[in-house]
C-alpha cells in the first residue's frame, strides 16, 4: 500500500544524516517526528526540496518533517528501514523543563488520537439514531454500539501505559499488564464493597476506581521506567526474563495501589474542580485561548501539551470544554483564510495549493494551508486568529462542549450531540458561522492591500552579468575555508566567504529581491538584478534556536535596495547561548559564473566591495 513512498522514504532517511544517526521516530497526522544522534548531518535544504515533503521543523528538540496526511504510508516505509526499537538505551540531549514535558505528553498521547477520534465518530452517530429515533436508549443496539465506542475510554489506562512505556523506553507490555492491574474487575469489586482493604494485613489500599483515568498511570508507568530499568541492571541476564517481569508485577502492584493511583485520583479530582471552575466562572478563556492562538501553539508544537486537557476533562466530566470548541473554531477560520486567498491571488500554484488545502483544513487537518499558504503570505493567518477567537469567544460564552474527541473539523459537530439535547451542536454550528464569516471578511478586505502588493510583477529574466557586492555585515573576513562546518568549508553549497560580525545586522549587498527567508530567520537567500543568488547564514548551527534572538526586516519576494538593513540579530545572546558567530555568505549558483573573487581581507564594513562574480 505504500510503496510508492519507498523512495521518498529513502531520501530522507539519507537527508537526516543515515540510518544510523536517528535514535527515534515517529509521526502525528501529517508530520514525520525524527530526533538523532548529531544534528550538523541534517540536511536541511535538501529535505525541503524533496518532492513530498512540504517543510521541515525544529521545535521541542525534535526534527519535524510536514508530510502531509498520507503521512502513515510514508512512515511505514520508514519503519523498514531503520531501527525504532523502542527499548533500545541512546544518548539524548538535555533539555528545559517545559519543552521535556510537552514532548513527553506529545509523544504518550499521540498514538492514541486515531482511536479517540474513531471511538468518538462512533458516539457521534449513536447520538444521531437517538435523536433521529431510530434506535432506542433501551434497545441492544444501543447497549452494544455504546460498548463499541467506550471500549476505548473505559481502557484508555492501558492504551496510556503501552504508549507511554515507548516513550520511557520500559517494556509496554509490562505497562499494560500493570494498567490491567488496576483494571481488574476484583479490584472493582473491592471498591463497589467499599470494606477497608490492607495489603498482608499492613499496607492500605486506597478505594479507587481507575477505569478511564489518565493521571494515574502516567504516575505508575513514570515510576515503573526506573523500577524496571533498576531490575534489569542488578539481576543476572540468566534468569532476568523470569524475575524482572515478577519483581515489577510486585513493586508496581503494591506501589500502583498504595501510593501512586490515590495520589493520581487526587491530582485528578483538583482538576476536575479546576475544569469545573473555568466551566462556572471563565467558561470563555479556553476557547478563545486556543481559538485564537492554536496556529501559533502548532508552529512551536505546544498545542500537544494543552490537546491532552481536553482528554483529562473528558475522562474527570465525560465532556470537553478545554481544547475541542476552540480547536474546531480555529481550524474552520484558517480553511476559510485559504479559501478566500485561493479566490484572490492571481498566482495560479497558490490557488491550487490553498483550494487543496483548504478541503482538507475543513476536514480538520490544517498544516499544509498553515505552512503553505496562511503562514507565508501573513495576512490571512491574522485574520484566521481573529476570526478563530471570535468563534471560540461565543462557544465559550454558551459553555459549549463536546462529549467524545476526534477530528476537529467539519464532521466534529456531530461529536457535540449528547446529554439528550441539541443545544451544544446548535451553538457549535454557530461559533463556526461566526469564525467562517468573520474571517472570510478580515481575509477579503486585507487581500485587497496585501495581495495587490504580492502581485507586483517580478523582476525581469535578466541575463547573468558580471556583479560586485559590498558586504552584508561589518566584520572579520574569513575565508570560506576557515568556517567551522564542513558544509561550507567544502564549498558544497558554493563559493563566497564569510564574517566574523562585529555587530548584529544585515544589510542587502546588492539591488535584487527576497528569495527566501528561514522560518527560523537565521538564514535569508537573495537574487540580485544581474542574477547571483546568494545564502547568508547567521551562526552555525543557529537553527536550534527556533528564530529566539532573530528579527527579519523584510519578507519573500520583497525587492531591496543595495545597503538596506534586511536582517538584525543579537549577537551577545547568541554567543552567549554556546553557538558560533561565524556568518557563512555563499553564491549558490556557483556552477554558472566562470569566477568568484573575494576582494581585500582585515575588516570590512557594509558599504566596501567584497566579492566580485564574474560571468
Amino acid at each position: 500500500m505504500s510503496k510508492k513512498y519507498e523512495g521518498l522514504a529513502h531520501d530522507i532517511i539519507e537527508k537526516l544524516g543515515g540510518k544510523k544517526n536517528i535514535t527515534e521516530g515517529y509521526h502525528c497526522q501529517t508530520r514525520l517526528r525524527f530526533k538523532v544522534l548529531d544534528e550538523s548531518k541534517i540536511d536541511i535544504k535538501g529535505l525541503e526540496s524533496l518532492d513530498g515533503v512540504t517543510k521541515y521543523i525544529f521545535n521541542a528538540g525534535v526534527h519535524q518533517i510536514v508530510i502531509g496526511t498520507h503521512v502513515k504510508d510514508v512512515f511505514e516505509e520508514i519503519e523498514k528501514i531503520i531501527d525504532l526499537d523502542p527499548t533500545k538505551e541512546v544518548q539524548v540531549e538535555k533539555k528545559g523543563s517545559l519543552t521535556a514535558i510537552i514532548e513527553f505528553v506529545a509523544a504518550t498521547f499521540q498514538p492514541v488520537i486515531p482511536a479517540l477520534s474513531g471511538a468518538g465518530m462512533v458516539k457521534a452517530v449513536l447520538a444521531l439514531l437517538i435523536v433521529f429515533q431510530v434506535i432506542s436508549p433501551e434497545s441492544q443496539t444501543y447497549y452494544l454500539l455504546n460498548m463499541f465506542a467506550d471500549g476505548v475510554f473505559f481502557f484508555l489506562p492501558i492504551i496510556l501505559a503501552f504508549t507511554e512505556a515507548q516513550k520511557l523506553r520500559c517494556n509496554p507490555i509490562l505497562a499494560a499488564s500493570v494498567a490491567a492491574m488496576m483494571m481488574h474487575p476484583n479490584w472493582g469489586a473491592l471498591v463497589t464493597a467499599g470494606d477497608p482493604v490492607k495489603f498482608f494485613e499492613i499496607i492500605p489500599f486506597t478505594l479507587a476506581t481507575y477505569t478511564g483515568s489518565v493521571i494515574p498511570i502516567l504516575l505508575v508507568i513514570f515510576v515503573q521506567s526506573y523500577v524496571e530499568k533498576f531490575l534489569n541492571r542488578v539481576i543476572p541476564k540468566s534468569v532476568e526474563l523470569v524475575f524482572v517481569p515478577m519483581l515489577t508485577f510486585l513493586v508496581m502492584g503494591t506501589l500502583a495501589f498504595s501510593v501512586l493511583g490515590p495520589i493520581g485520583s487526587i491530582i485528578g479530582g483538583y482538576l476536575a474542580t479546576f475544569f469545573t471552575f473555568l466551566s462556572i466562572n471563565a467558561s470563555w478563556v479556553p476557547a478563545v485561548l486556543i481559538g485564537g492562538f492554536l496556529p501559533i501553539r502548532v508552529m512551536f508544537g505546544l498545542h500537544n501539551g494543552v490537546a491532552p486537557l481536553g482528554v483529562m476533562q473528558m475522562a474527570e466530566l465525560g465532556y470537553d470544554s478545554i481544547f475541542g470548541p476552540g480547536c474546531v473554531c480555529s481550524n474552520i477560520a484558517q480553511a476559510t483564510a485559504a479559501a478566500v486567498v485561493a479566490f484572490r491571488t492571481k498566482d495560479k500554484k497558490l490557488r491550487q495549493l490553498a483550494t487543496s488545502g483548504s478541503i482538507t483544513a475543513y476536514m480538520g487537518i490544517t498544516e499544509p494551508v498553515l505552512y503553505g499558504v496562511n503562514l507565508p503570505k501573513k495576512y490571512p493567518l491574522i485574520s484566521a486568529m481573529i476570526g478563530g477567537g471570535l468563534g471560540g469567544l461565543y462557544a465559550g460564552l454558551t459553555n459549549t462542549h463536546r462529549f467524545a474527541t476526534g477530528s476537529s473539523g467539519i464532521p466534529a459537530i456531530l461529536l457535540y450531540i449528547g446529554d439528550d439535547t441539541m443545544r451544544f451542536f446548535w451553538n457549535i454550528v454557530i461559533a463556526l458561522i461566526i469564525s467562517a464569516v468573520s474571517t472570510a471578511v478580515l481575509t477579503y478586505v486585507l487581500s485587497f492591500k496585501f495581495e495587490k502588493e504580492a502581485n507586483i510583477p517580478e523582476m525581469k529574466e535578466v541575463i547573468l552579468e558580471d556583479t560586485l557586492m559590498i558586504s552584508p555585515i561589518r566584520g572579520q573576513i574569513i575565508p570560506l575555508s576557515a568556517v567551522h562546518d564542513e558544509a561550507f568549508a567544502s564549498e558544497a553549497l558554493g563559493k563566497g566567504f564569510a564574517i566574523a560580525p562585529a555587530e548584529g545586522k544585515v544589510v542587502a549587498p546588492f539591488d535584487g529581491k527576497i528569495a527566501a527567508i528561514f522560518p527560523t530567520k537565521h538564514a535569508i537567500g537573495l537574487v540580485s538584478e544581474t542574477g547571483v543568488e546568494i545564502l547568508i547564514h547567521v551562526g552555525l548551527n543557529t537553527v536550534e534556536l527556533n528564530g529566539k534572538y532573530f528579527e527579519a526586516l523584510v519578507e519573500a519576494d520583497e525587492i531591496v535596495k543595495k545597503g538596506q538593513p534586511i536582517l538584525t540579530f543579537d549577537l551577545e545572546k547568541i554567543q552567549a547561548a554556546g553557538y558560533d558567530t561565524q556568518v557563512p555568505i555563499v553564491v549558490t549558483n556557483t556552477p554558472q559564473y566562470s569566477s568568484i573573487e573575494t576582494i581585500g581581507s582585515g575588516q570590512t564594513d557594509c558599504d566596501e566591495a567584497i566579492l566580485a562574480v564574474r560571468v
